[in-house]
């Protein structure tokens, strides 16, 4: 019955659980915030401030789709080539006339079904997510940049209707930040409050318990990646929003932003801990030190290293902390 208890934890128990890394978090982001305006009063302008709102939003749209990802145990490398796909197709519908609702309706289809193809990757197929995200974000660059024909294409007389998804603000705030708002509460109350959450860490903390106490361990694998694919093409019409372009190499790279804020917020790569509130706080914290790193003037390539360098140093912590606590 202990067993049984340790693999399906209630949601309560994750919540509280979980406060001592939260509060951790909160004062790194806030020491990162009192850094930065010691650093730069730039940082404090409020036109800075909105764009590290807009950055945390962005990134932390796909971050919450890797985060149900990364609870079950998996990994979704195809999100930046799923963006890229998305961005392009949003682009290719503008311009031939479609209404804005129906192109945000059926490019959040199209990236739940990119989604899928990885979910049945990896349950009726039984491949690894490793390689089989690795397979479809080869394969999404590859479609995104045949579609454009290796071009960005641009709006044209549709970027006026389209803007205000990604530059348009609502009661003093960007809408990227609210739409972000939203996604996040959803997910919230979902992983906290429903059965499907439950589930979903169950099948992280062991899939073969998992299993055996009755849940569709396939179904709950394959969902969590098409909500993936969904978020990164949410994430792609506010690309599109906001650039008034299709950029088929759009999102590259974003893959990484969003494996590390998912690490940096508690996640466990092991499956079966974490949560989105550590996310929303993990995309906080890297949006503030990329403006940081701005600020100074360290150039995007050594950007890379340290961002890098922070998820192996979050997954050491975490193999670490597993070893003491077992």
């Amino acid at each position: 019955m202990t067993e049984l208890t340790t693999e399906q934890p209630r949601s309560s128990k994750i919540f509280f659980s979980f406060l001592p890394k939260r509060s951790g978090l909160i004062w790194v982001l806030l020491g990162l915030c009192i850094f930065a305006a010691l650093l730069s009063p730039a940082f404090l302008n409020p036109l800075n401030l909105t764009n590290v709102l807009r950055q945390v939003a962005l990134f932390g749209i796909v971050s919450v789709g890797m985060t149900f990802v990364i609870l079950t145990k998996g990994i979704d490398l195809s999100v930046g080539s799923i963006l890229g796909v998305c961005a392009v197709v949003t682009a290719l519908m503008l311009t031939d006339g479609w209404a804005p609702g129906v192109v945000i309706l059926l490019v959040l289809l199209a990236g739940a079904a990119l989604g899928a193809v990885n979910g049945l990757g990896v349950t009726l197929g039984g491949v690894p997510p490793f390689i089989m995200t690795l397979g479809v974000m080869v394969m999404g660059r590859g479609l995104a940049l045949t579609l454009a024909n290796g071009q960005p294409i641009g709006l044209g007389e549709a970027a006026p209707k389209f803007m205000w998804l990604g530059r348009g603000d609502f009661l003093g705030l960007p809408v990227p930040v609210w739409i972000f708002f939203v996604v996040s509460a959803i997910a919230i109350v979902v992983l906290r409050y429903t059965a499907y959450g439950r589930q979903i860490y169950a099948v992280g903390s062991n899939s073969e318990a998992a299993r055996l106490s009755g849940i569709n361990v396939g179904f709950v694998t394959f969902s969590v990646y098409v909500i993936s694919g969904m978020l990164a093409a949410l994430t792609a019409l506010i690309f599109v929003s906001r650039l008034t372009v299709g950029e088929p190499t759009a999102g590259t790279g974003i893959e990484l932003e969003a494996i590390a804020i998912t690490v940096i917020g508690g996640t466990s790569l092991f499956g079966g801990e974490g949560g989105i509130v550590g996310t929303i706080i993990g995309a906080a914290i890297l949006a503030v030190l990329a403006n940081i790193m701005n600020l100074i003037g360290i150039t995007p390539f050594t950007q890379q290293i340290v961002k890098g360098a922070i998820i192996v140093g979050a997954v050491l912590y975490e193999m670490q902390r597993r070893r003491r606590s077992s």
